[in-house]
């Protein structure tokens, strides 16, 4: 959905419009619109931005901001752009935050012979963990950590789908992002490493490959502040104990 800032107003404009008035209870009106008859419009006041944005990510749309980059002058066209686009797993707002629980991006790269690689990143808080493993071990990460949204290749939808349920919130991005060397190229970049060996995920390409995704989805959604997250952390599965779905429902310790 795009908010578009109009003078006091952030707007939306058609089909946008429409979602929005149903999800937010608000008018739907529509106006003339030259050749195009008419176009739907639903909008409300800038200031209720934090009660009305926290509705619309929950509905589970993800939502870019257009803010007027000028001040507006009579007889000219202001200069806007996109500044910022808010999923349910990338988010910095305390209205769209539990304070006392982790809100994890998670990125999922496929490798062969049923071994993936899997990242979580709380951009809030800046953890970043990477692992790696086959389908079992992945589903018991995904049902521990509840990501707010896993973000995979678009070849794999329909796989996630019939292997992890539908339960999680989902976004694609292109098969070439989740690539070794792609990734690889964006942690060095990022942490401003010669090797990742310091992180003990120099062998680890599948999880170099998520990490790396996850990265890019960041600078995708116009999040570039990210000088807090300063430290990568590899979550050795094998260390531990992993309770599935079944077992945490059936000892009800949530």
């Amino acid at each position: 959905l795009l908010l578009f800032r109009v003078g006091d107003f952030y707007e939306t404009f058609g089909e946008d419009a429409v979602k929005t008035a149903q999800i937010l209870g608000i008018v739907l009106t529509r106006r003339a619109n030259g050749a195009a008859a008419y176009i739907e419009l639903a909008g409300f006041p800038h200031h209720s931005m934090d009660l009305y944005l926290p509705r619309l990510v929950r509905a589970g749309y993800r939502v870019a901001i257009c803010e007027q980059m000028e001040k507006p002058t009579p007889g000219r066209v202001v200069r806007r752009a996109v500044t910022e686009v808010v999923t349910p797993g990338v988010t910095t707002d305390d209205s769209l935050l539990e304070y006392n629980a982790n809100n994890f991006l998670a990125t999922l790269a496929y490798g062969k012979n049923d071994q993936h690689g899997l990242a979580f990143l709380d951009i809030s808080t800046g953890e970043f963990f990477v692992s790696e493993g086959d389908n079992a071990a992945i589903d018991k990460l995904l049902q521990s950590f509840k990501p707010a949204e896993v973000v995979l290749p678009k070849s794999r939808v329909k796989e996630f789908t019939a292997v992890y349920g539908d339960k999680f919130y989902t976004n694609t991005l292109e098969d070439w992002i989740f690539t070794r060397d792609f990734g690889r190229e964006k942690l060095l970049q990022h942490f401003q490493t010669a090797s990742l060996k310091g992180f003990g995920i120099e062998e680890l390409d599948l999880a170099q490959t998520a990490a790396g995704a996850v990265l890019h989805y960041l600078a995708a959604t116009e999040n570039n502040r990210l000088q807090h997250i300063s430290s990568l952390s590899r979550l050795q599965t094998e260390q531990f104990v992993w309770l599935d779905r079944f077992t945490i429902r059936n000892l009800e310790l949530v």
